[in-house]
């Protein structure tokens, strides 16, 4: 306990001083977050009235980002795999960060449900014993057990690691190997679960696709890894904490291999909707070419789509992967086209039209908008500070320094 009271306060200290571009930073994630509060409040004072959320579209922004955030959270099973269980060293030096990521990720997927609710006073509905938790029969119940637990998993495990290299020490993989070979089946099974959370629901049969769940897997192995590797970009740019080429390029296949099985199974939903529609592909139509003149879906998918598949299309060709400029590129087009297509192009057509056919479309407003930065904020905020801190460890900047008793 000693220990780890010493390794928080030296990182509240390391944490607190930086250049003049960290602490820029670090305000404009202050001030964005101050600003979700705001408008948090707005929600709070008024109600979900104040989101573009109807009583025909129930879910919209807030759960489209809780969707696509819990396969960034699982992302990081795609670095720790070759890392630990196929003993690639190369991936090491990105498993903290992708630990990080996923620690992040989660704590925003929460957040955002929070969002949805209503209100954090509804929470006590989901507590064993005091709520009706409904295990096992709600689908709900198994997501709220799969993701607190992959968040107690990815919080333990580097938490471990950090400790031990805190103080000089090499950790035990008796230890902690356990705990990595569990979290590769735990990542998984947070997304599935999220996709059968989806697929369960008979009344929307836009969700009821036996690809739901391979396809949440897919589109998460290529967005996150994405952005883990951004972020490693940063972190090679404002640090001397060393990740060599090969890594980011191993990464990289990676995204390139999920980004084509996304690809191709967007194509077979595509072939299942259109060459032989029933009153069951309307919403896909209203998703895609719009429904009885209301289309304002329609620019966002075709979009997405188009950055998914340049996106692909550069990253399938080694000579335009290696080349790191254009490889962050690609990188950022695909992190973006699957938050639009995974998020707006998942959700909001599942409740368009309606059961009895009355087409009520949705865009949020800019209360939801401001929640939403807010919450990303606080995100960005909590992967700085881990990372800052995991990369200040590793350095040797940080260690812990053992009181020696005064010699007489």
């Amino acid at each position: 306990m000693k220990v780890f009271l010493n390794l928080v306060k030296d990182s509240i200290n390391y944490l607190t001083h930086g250049s003049k571009a960290y602490h820029l930073w670090m305000a404009l994630l202050t001030f964005l977050m101050l600003l979700g509060m705001y408008c948090y409040s707005l929600q709070l004072e008024h109600g979900l009235s104040v989101t573009g959320m109807n009583d025909r579209v129930s879910w919209g922004l807030y759960i489209s980002n809780f969707t696509f955030l819990v396969g960034v959270a699982a992302a990081a099973v795609m670095l720790v795999l070759p890392a630990y269980v196929l003993k690639d060293i190369d991936f090491k030096q990105a498993v903290l960060i992708g630990e990080g990521l996923a620690v992040a990720a989660l704590l925003m997927c929460l957040a955002f449900v929070v969002a949805d609710m209503g209100g954090p006073a509804r929470l006590w509905h989901m507590i064993p014993g005091i709520g009706v938790f409904n295990f096992p029969n709600s689908m709900l119940t198994w997501d709220v057990i799969v993701l607190n637990g992959y968040l107690f998993i990815n919080i333990t495990i580097p938490l471990y690691i950090l400790i031990m290299r805190y103080q000089g020490k090499t950790p035990n993989p008796k230890i902690y190997i356990p705990g990595v070979f569990l979290s590769v089946f735990w990542a998984v099974a947070i997304h599935l679960v999220t996709a059968f959370l989806y697929q369960g629901l008979q009344a929307r049969p836009f969700w009821n696709n036996a690809l739901l769940g391979p396809r949440f897997l897919a589109s998460a192995f290529a967005a996150g890894p994405a952005l883990i590797i951004i972020a490693l970009a940063m972190i090679r740019k404002f640090t001397k904490f060393d990740i060599p080429d090969k890594t980011l390029k191993k990464i990289a296949m990676v995204v390139t291999v999920a980004a084509q099985i996304n690809l191709i199974m967007l194509i077979s939903e595509l072939f299942k909707e259109f060459y032989a529609p029933t009153h069951h592909s309307e919403s896909a139509y209203y998703l895609f070419f719009g429904l009885h003149g209301k289309t304002k879906l329609v620019p966002w998918i075709w979009t997405a789509i188009s950055m998914n598949v340049v996106a692909t299309i550069i990253l399938t060709f080694h000579k335009l992967r290696n080349n790191l400029t254009i490889l962050y590129f690609a990188c950022i087009l695909l992190f973006i086209g699957i938050w639009i297509e995974k998020g707006f192009g998942l959700i909001v057509p599942g409740f368009i039209p309606g059961p009895w056919g009355k087409i009520v479309e949705y865009l949020p407003t800019k209360v939801e908008i401001g929640v939403t930065i807010g919450i990303w904020a606080m995100g960005a905020l909590i992967f700085s500070v881990l990372a800052r801190t995991g990369v200040a460890i590793e350095l040797g900047d940080i260690r812990y320094k053992k009181t020696q008793p005064n010699s007489k």
